[in-house]
């Protein structure tokens, strides 16, 4: 584990500071950010603005899911973006054979080779946006800590799920609008489930897990969900990720390398 983070440690240190040569993309990454946030915001007010709400949603709390799904969006921009929608580009150009004879994990090698900081200012605006909704709801710091968990479930689900769908480029070299498909349906997590017929609520919740992302972790800061969720997605989340170990191992064994 100490030579895993040493390796981490260097990795990311080396991958900021080749990003901080273009500190342009920073400020144009901000106003980006800016730009989706208050579009999503407006989307929103456009629901709230004449009295109505989601069942059993006020429209702070709507604002906690937003928030929670903002910050998952820097998430995925800082560290899933950058390493794993390269791994097409590894296969196509021959370079995950120079992957594979690393003495390291080669799925830990593709997951965390490099960090983007352009996705900080959605972690930051996603923060800044539940603390004022939180404000508001009059929440407790304890509040905040027991939505971390099924928040880390979600980012550990989110990252399995790209992973697998990574690994399936061995076979289809053009995977690039899968993973797009992923992210398009990902975007249903910027409202609570109750906002969808009952039919896409189950499609979001047992199929493509966006309500483990997002709502029930807004549910657990709110105070309200039910303690079966919170094991829920934790369960989600380690099954997805032991799953996405092997099949990575899988798909290893139909890999013809770039010298073979």
């Amino acid at each position: 584990m100490r030579r895993y983070l040493h390796v981490l440690r260097l990795f990311w240190s080396a991958a900021i500071s080749a990003e901080l040569e273009y500190r342009v993309n920073f400020v144009l990454s901000t106003l980006s950010s800016l730009g989706n946030l208050a579009g999503s915001f407006f989307a929103l007010f456009l629901f709230y603005r004449t009295g109505y709400s989601f069942a059993g949603w006020k429209w702070e709390e709507a604002l906690v899911v937003l928030g929670i799904f903002t910050v998952l969006q820097g998430f995925s921009t800082t560290f899933l973006v950058p390493n794993l929608s390269r791994i097409v580009d590894h296969v196509q150009q021959g370079t995950l054979d120079f992957v594979l004879l690393k003495p390291i994990s080669s799925q830990f090698w593709l997951s965390a080779r490099t960090v983007s900081l352009w996705g900080l200012p959605d972690l930051i605006f996603g923060g800044i946006l539940l603390g004022y909704a939180g404000s508001k709801l009059s929440l407790e710091i304890s509040n905040y800590f027991l939505s971390a968990i099924p928040l880390f479930f979600g980012m550990v689900s989110l990252y399995s799920l790209w992973f697998i769908l990574g690994a399936m480029s061995i076979w289809f070299v053009k995977i690039y609008n899968v993973t797009e498909v992923l992210r398009g349906l990902l975007e249903a997590g910027r409202y609570p489930m109750v906002a969808y017929p009952s039919a896409y609520r189950f499609f979001f919740t047992f199929v493509v897990p966006v309500a483990f992302l997002t709502t029930v972790p807004a549910e657990a800061m709110l105070g309200r969900v039910q303690f079966g969720w919170i094991v829920g997605a934790g369960i989600l989340g380690i099954i997805l990720l032991f799953v996405s170990i092997r099949f990575w191992r899988f798909a290893l064994r139909f890999y013809t390398s770039a010298s073979s």
